[in-house]
């Protein structure tokens, strides 16, 4: 009897091992089958096991192994021990590997316990995609702007046309002379007019000090005519604001899209007024630009997908690109963008609420 319990013991042992190690090939082949990379991080800072997609995406830098101290193996991999130095909290950032685009997040396995996982994200696709539809956004607002530019534009052509002919035809030097001065004068308007447009359209790769309110005014006066049109009346308030660190040309496609929005949206015969002040905000310095329409309102149902990419309220005219790329752009300042908005009868409008800081530019 017991020989003939023991070999029942046995048998029920070697199943339990059998459907043990199933269950744990199970496991594995499913981690391993996973598109993101996961690694594990014993309580000792090393590193424990990990999936196929993640050894994938670490090849091409660096090559983990197993009992390596992962702090190490992070320096080597992407510059920075910072993930790991999280105590018990929540990390995420963004990190090139090579030629990819990797977002990294480091997560606790439960709070009483030093071990971490890992989590590296091939992300290299979406921002590929969100580079083209900004850069086809773009293009577009710059369309938009041509019929504004042509119209400034024009007007100077036409007073330098007609004073170099009264230059030519005026019998007195002293007249010519004056003729020529404000011959220059249009050719400056011309140049400046010029200059703003390539500042929209050709940006730099490296952020540079801004003045936010002679941006603004920029943008306004390429915008007024156009607005003008319309029986738009382009106001443009401005205190004495600061300077700031960023890219220009990222910075006019904002507020060009936003002053345009709003001078569209604007009933014929009222003002869409522009202001721009220096404020502090969450303990933090920098330049605020509110762009107010006296139009019908933004309808309630459509307020929270504003600026979701490819939501537009103008039909075929619209690319709904234009605040979901203007959001994009304000966030890589570290800035916000917000609105309000009423539809009530009589107080009407919507505020468009732009803060950029002082303090540093997202890379």
């Amino acid at each position: 009897m017991v020989l003939v319990a023991t070999v029942r013991a046995l048998l029920r042992l070697r199943n339990a091992e059998t459907e043990a190690r199933k269950a744990a090939e199970q496991w594995q082949s499913a981690f391993d089958a996973l598109h993101e990379g996961l690694a594990l991080v014993g309580s000792d800072c090393r590193m424990v096991r990990w999936n196929n997609a993640f050894a994938e995406i670490c090849s091409a830098k660096a090559q983990v192994e197993e009992g390596e101290n992962a702090a190490a193996f992070l320096e080597r991999l992407v510059g920075t021990q910072e993930p790991l130095r999280q105590n018990g909290s929540h990390y995420e950032a963004e990190f090139a590997i090579a030629k990819r685009t990797v977002q990294l997040s480091v997560n606790p396995v439960h709070t009483r316990s030093a071990e971490k996982i890992l989590i590296l994200n091939d992300i290299t696709d979406r921002k590929l995609a969100e580079y083209a539809l900004r850069t086809a956004e773009k293009l577009a607002a710059t369309g938009k702007l041509a019929n504004a530019i042509a119209h400034e534009i024009n007007n100077p052509l036409e007073a330098l046309t007609n004073l170099i002919y009264l230059a030519g035809s005026s019998p007195s030097l002293e007249s010519t002379r004056e003729f020529l001065s404000s011959a220059n004068r249009e050719l400056e308007r011309i140049a400046r007019i010029t200059k703003q447009t390539l500042a929209f359209h050709r940006d730099s790769q490296t952020a540079a000090p801004i003045d936010v309110g002679e941006l603004v005014g920029e943008v306004v006066a390429m915008l007024e005519r156009s607005a003008a049109t319309r029986r738009i009346h382009l106001m443009c308030m401005r205190e004495p604001s600061v300077i700031i660190r960023g890219f220009a040309g990222q910075l006019l496609q904002v507020f060009s899209n936003l002053i345009r929005n709003a001078t569209e949206a604007a009933p014929p015969n009222t003002d869409v007024v522009v202001r721009v002040r220096s404020i502090h905000r969450s303990g933090r310095k920098g330049a605020r630009v509110t762009i107010h329409d006296c139009g019908p309102g933004i309808p309630e149902s459509i307020r929270e997908n504003l600026f979701d990419p490819f939501f537009t309220t103008k039909g075929v005219k619209g690319s709904g690109l234009g605040l979901w790329v203007s959001r994009t752009l304000v966030m890589r300042h570290h800035g916000t963008i917000r609105f309000r908005t009423s539809e009530r009868a009589g107080s009407a409008g919507t505020t468009f609420d732009v803060f950029l800081p002082v303090d540093k530019l997202a890379p």
